[in-house]
């Protein structure tokens, strides 16, 4: 189906959230290169369209781990307290361009350690950024740091005592992502065990490179109460059952789940079907850089591809604020200035 010119415009309009963003997925070329000439690194391309081959995937993108590759071009320069505030501020810029109100950001503080700052370091840089951002662009911004399947034990529990120092100040969860399919989430049931312990929300990467199994072990022994992707939770009637009783919310990423092949094709993919059957699903970027994605574009792919109504868009951004990792208070306040903005663009 394609879009009118009235529709495309109230896509932009629309206020919407992101709950699935990773920070070095979104970072600018403009931004790597001026890094590149502060911290005198030599890049393979002196200008911005020269270096988005590096940055962003094409339609060559096999699997997930050639999709991971992208950022280890981008890390080496994101390891800095400039450098981390600058890309955090700009994620806040980005999202306020297309009037999203809400955003929380993922990283890995173990990722960012290569210049001696220690995790706790890292994260405060990020939220300060963030911080910033929302001052100058009305965008309330928090932060989710991520542990990393592929690193030890010991250092995923460092991020978790690093989180717990700046939860409900600018930090709203901790996350596992990573190599889905060669390290399962039940190798790091005493990460997440500690998370609990110490009050931490929690989300976790889960069903996108590898099977419903990681979603069930997610939500019953990491204690995850939103998945990210979950495209193959279908696979499991057990699984999709766990996730219905017990309201586990789906962060979904359409244009990425496709490049990752997570899903073979659109035809193949679950959004429709998970709606339909009443999931709470949301819709986010992932990765706006190497995708080479908005929100709004993803709205857009769910309209074009799905058929989804205005209304239904309206109706996923609203599960998107019931989701969002703020007090009720502010959630609420929220969710009646988005229905109050509907009801202006008479949707």
């Amino acid at each position: 189906m394609s879009l009118n010119r009235n529709e495309e415009a109230l896509l932009l309009q629309l206020p919407k959230v992101d709950l699935h963003l990773h920070l070095d997925g979104c970072v600018k070329p403009g931004t790597l290169l001026e890094l590149a000439n502060e911290q005198g690194v030599s890049l393979p391309a002196a200008d911005p369209e020269g270096l988005l081959p590096y940055m962003q995937v094409d339609d060559d993108c096999d699997s997930l781990v050639t999709y991971l590759s992208k950022f280890d071009f981008v890390l080496p320069l994101l390891q800095t307290p400039e450098a981390l505030e600058r890309v955090a501020y700009e994620v806040v810029e980005q999202c306020a361009e297309q009037n999203c109100k809400y955003v929380e950001v993922r990283f890995g503080p173990q990722l960012h350690r290569i210049g001696g700052l220690s995790a706790s370091e890292v994260i405060a840089h990020v939220i300060k950024g963030l911080q910033r951002g929302e001052k100058d662009f009305g965008v309330i911004a928090q932060a989710i740091a991520i542990c990393m399947r592929h690193q030890g034990i010991q250092e995923n529990l460092e991020v978790i005592e690093a989180a717990s120092q700046f939860t409900g100040k600018g930090l709203a969860a901790v996350d596992l992502a990573g190599d889905e399919a060669n390290y399962p989430a039940e190798l790091f049931r005493q990460v997440f065990e500690l998370a609990q312990e110490r009050g931490i929300p929690v989300t976790i990467h889960a069903g996108e490179a590898a099977g419903p199994g990681n979603i069930q072990e997610a939500i019953t022994k990491l204690g995850a109460t939103r998945i990210g992707h979950g495209v193959r939770m279908r696979e499991s009637a057990e699984v999709m059952e766990l996730v219905r009783r017990q309201g586990i919310v789906l962060e979904m990423c359409p244009i990425s789940n496709i490049q990752t092949k997570a899903v073979s094709s659109w035809d193949a993919y679950p959004i429709r079907d998970y709606y339909d059957q009443g999931y709470l699903i949301t819709v986010n970027t992932d990765n706006p850089t190497v995708s080479g994605t908005t929100i709004t574009k993803e709205y857009h792919v769910l309209m074009e591809k799905f058929n989804f109504t205005l209304q239904e868009i309206a109706a996923i951004i609203l599960n998107g604020v019931d989701a969002a990792l703020l007090d009720e208070q502010r959630k609420q306040a929220m969710r009646q200035e988005f229905q109050r903005k509907f009801a202006e663009l008479e949707i």
